[in-house]
């Protein structure tokens, strides 16, 4: 699946988003190391520490079927800007992925830039 492909999947679940409170919608989509796909939005909660974001979202997704390998995650939201993982999704997607998983960063236009895993968290802590 190319980067593209990958980045409309995450577009397109993006309607399902639940945020009436930041009102900012994230689409997220994984691809994992066999092949499969799985995608996930950001659930917002009135306790902000019980919210989730759509990268989570969708690697949870693909762990809860027994994936456990992400060759790389597409974002996009309603930002002129590229959308970025947050740290702690970095943590995550660095839990199940490598410095070499490419992250997809998209924006409302349908633009997008990769990177490495590996350039957006360096020195990440991970499991021996």
């Amino acid at each position: 699946m190319d980067d593209r492909e990958l980045l409309a999947i995450a577009e397109n679940i993006k309607k399902n988003s639940y945020s009436p409170y930041s009102n900012f919608r994230v689409g997220a989509a994984v691809l994992t190391q066999s092949g499969k796909t799985f995608a996930g939005v950001n659930v917002e909660n009135a306790s902000f520490g019980a919210t989730i974001c759509a990268e989570r979202t969708a690697v949870f997704k693909a762990v809860s079927e027994g994936e456990r390998k992400i060759v790389a995650v597409a974002i996009t939201s309603d930002s002129d800007e590229y959308t970025f993982p947050c740290g702690i999704c970095r943590q995550v997607l660095r839990e199940f992925g490598d410095d070499g998983t490419r992250v997809i960063c998209g924006n409302k236009s349908g633009e997008f830039k990769v990177f490495k895993l590996g350039e957006l968290l360096p020195n990440a802590f991970f499991k021996f």
